[in-house]
């Protein structure tokens, strides 16, 4: 039987310091790491916190850039229906453009083929219809033009059978104009027949810029590059008669073969991608009178 030592009831052991010791220690360190009263306290009874959203002033709004006006030219065909005349009006109407073409009233009348061309101008689109006289002055310009009389009549005669509705003309082998207050006269000779042309109730068209042919080959005498670079430099220069308005000649008989017809459409499809120009028909030059 155990009996307990009387010595032992008076004093603790010292396994028992080292308890309390270790106690004592771990109270402390707890104590040291645990967060505050008042902050627990804190967490629980503050207001949850406020998100601010703040909201992008917006930003001034930039005024639209204007549109740059566009330089309008004006494509001319003359001497039609003849028998380059078909390829071109194959040419302008796949590529959806309008143009003028200047007709001479004896080739209408001058075989079936042409009266067949002519049709087919009255009825596509985007295509104006003008007078470029009857008989073209059976190309004896000089002493046609030393009668006015005769140079209304031979006009007259085109616009009664074939145009009876548009009196825009161009002068044969003249570059002429009398639109409103536009006057110009290349020949003075042929100034009293152009004056007579206006009084009798005509506009008369010129050119800015030709689109030049050897006429014994009828071949061009400039690619399509060559004639961009001139309509660029007319522009620049300000060299047209209408400032921004650019009346552009050609002939028809001059695309008859493969390799014109080609510079004529890489001249159209290079022309269109130039957004600083746009095509137009003749009637929509300033100063014409619908």
């Amino acid at each position: 039987m155990y009996y307990a030592d009387p010595a032992d009831e008076g004093e603790p052991s010292s396994g028992f310091f080292n308890f309390v010791a270790i106690l004592f220690l771990s109270i402390l360190l707890f104590s040291c790491h645990r967060p505050a009263a008042k902050e627990i306290t804190a967490n629980f009874t503050s207001e949850p916190d406020t998100v601010k959203v703040q909201v992008a002033k917006p930003q001034p709004t930039a005024p639209p850039k204007p549109v740059k006006k566009k330089k309008k030219i004006y494509l001319t065909f003359d001497d039609g229906p003849n028998k380059g005349t078909r390829n071109v009006l194959d040419i302008v109407q796949q590529e959806n453009i309008p143009v003028t073409f200047f007709i001479v009233g004896e080739h209408v009348f001058a075989s079936i083929g042409q009266t067949q061309v002519w049709d087919s101008l009255k009825m596509a689109a985007n295509i104006e219809l003008c007078n470029h006289s009857f008989t073209h002055a059976h190309n004896r310009y000089s002493k046609f033009y030393k009668d006015p009389e005769t140079v209304v009549k031979d006009m007259e005669k085109t616009n009664e059978s074939l145009l009876p509705e548009n009196n825009i003309v161009r002068a044969r082998g003249r570059n002429s104009w009398r639109i409103d207050s536009l006057h110009f006269t290349d020949i003075e000779k042929s100034k009293k027949a152009m004056d007579s042309l206006q009084k009798a109730g005509f506009v008369v068209f010129g050119w800015d810029l030709e689109w030049h042919y050897d006429p014994k080959t009828l071949a061009l005498k400039n690619t399509a590059d060559e004639l961009l670079n001139q309509i660029d430099s007319v522009f620049n220069n300000d060299k047209t008669k209408t400032r921004d308005n650019m009346v552009l000649l050609a002939h028809d008989q001059v695309y008859q073969k493969i390799a014109d017809s080609l510079q004529l459409r890489e001249f159209i499809q290079k022309l269109k991608k130039k957004d600083e120009y746009e095509l137009a028909l003749a009637s929509s030059y300033p100063g014409i009178l619908k």
